[in-house]
């Protein structure tokens, strides 16, 4: 039986998770599970899975939370140090998907830990990408990537002898906004950008995939995880979503990854790694799907993709700087307080206004991040909707 932890719980890749254990109770028994403030949904969770930790990130909840699991063998916690001592308790297996810099701390703890840590957000390898390789080695932790882009490159590549690959290729379906006017996109309103044409994702990450950051920063993770210098990593338009990502070698063969547009398929292949196990997602209909199309991105339409691509190349604090940024223009959007297309523009001059030393510890790099943030919010005010 395979010990299980789940950080953020109750987001779409912690539900998604946690359909698929719940599906399998004698492989998997739950060590903890945590959550930021969603009191009813973590408890609901800890009941039907008999966790043994329960643990709140806001400390406010813990009364509510208390409560809600009085009764049960559940012992439950509160605050950002207890979901960094839950990550630290040493479970075979963890799924790391805390939005935001606050996944960090406990993704680092898992990962001193050792074990399996499974990632599913994206700034413990954007923003301090060497920091936790570095975690990595000395602990002898397994990372497994949870993006299907990822999942898809890890399941192709021949990590034995990486000097055979000519290139990777990251797919990603445009967004809702692929064949939309620059015009046009000026109009978008929240509710058009996290209606994705393929996937059921949070708004972050809905709003990600329709300015395109959400593959400009799959292409500075896969430059982290995988051995092939990123001048050799593309990005590809594939509307369908059915080829995940492809791996192509040096003789002239691609290997792609292909399967349904549903989150749990990557997740079930780490939760299983390295064996396979049973999922209940419908199989991709070939017949159905039809064809599969595939374009270059529009780098005039998705500034995202140049300021990646940019931030990456340039390295030190670039990444963390960008992605701070992109957190707050997007959380602006959401709320109404920016359009659309000033999401790019607010990241693009953080970049320019802010040029930090490279960060070396995750305490520079949470300063770092703290810090963008700052700069970026103060450019969301000088904004006119």
């Amino acid at each position: 039986m395979r010990t299980v932890t789940i950080l953020g719980a109750t987001g779409s890749v912690g539900t998604s998770t946690l359909d698929l254990i719940e599906r399998e109770p004698d492989r998997f028994r739950v060590t903890a599970l945590t959550a930021q403030s969603d009191v009813a949904g973590l408890a609901a969770a800890a009941r039907r899975t008999g966790a043994a930790l329960a643990v709140v990130s806001d400390a406010r909840c813990l009364p509510a939370l208390r409560e809600a699991l009085a009764g049960t063998p559940t012992e439950v916690a509160g605050g950002p140090d207890a979901v960094v001592a839950a990550a630290a308790s040493g479970a075979d297996w963890t799924m790391g998907a805390i939005v935001g810099c606050a996944g960090l701390r406990p993704v680092l703890a898992a990962i001193a830990a050792g074990g399996t840590v499974v990632l599913a957000n994206k700034e413990p390898l954007v923003s301090a990408g060497e920091i936790i390789l570095a975690a990595a080695a000395r602990s002898g932790a397994t990372l497994l990537p949870a993006d299907s882009e990822h999942n898809a490159i890890f399941q192709c590549l021949d990590r034995d002898r990486p000097e055979r690959v000519r290139r990777i290729v990251l797919t990603g379906s445009g967004g809702p906004f692929r064949d939309w006017s620059h015009d046009a996109m000026r109009a978008v309103t929240p509710e058009q950008a996290v209606a994705h044409p393929n996937w059921s994702m949070g708004a972050k990450i809905s709003v990600d995939s329709a300015t395109m950051f959400n593959k400009g920063l799959e292409l500075i993770e896969a430059a982290r995880l995988f051995p092939v210098s990123h001048e050799r990593i593309e990005i590809v338009i594939h509307r369908q979503s059915a080829i995940h990502s492809l791996v192509e070698y040096v003789d002239g063969s691609m290997l792609a990854q292909i399967g349904p547009s549903d989150m749990r398929v990557p997740i079930a292949h780490t939760l299983a790694w390295p064996d396979r196990m049973e999922t209940p997602v419908p199989p991709l209909d070939l017949v159905a799907l039809g064809r599969m199309d595939f374009a270059a991105p529009d780098l005039e339409r998705f500034p995202a993709l140049r300021l990646c691509r940019q931030a990456l190349e340039a390295g030190g604090a670039r990444p963390a700087i960008l992605n701070a940024a992109n957190e707050i223009a997007v959380a602006a959007f959401l709320e109404r307080r920016v359009g659309f297309l000033q999401i790019a523009a607010i990241v693009e001059e953080t970049l320019q206004r802010y040029h930090p030393a490279g960060p070396d510890t995750l305490d520079a790099v949470l300063a770092v991040d703290a810090e963008a943030r700052a700069v970026a919010g103060e450019r969301v005010k000088d904004c006119v909707v």
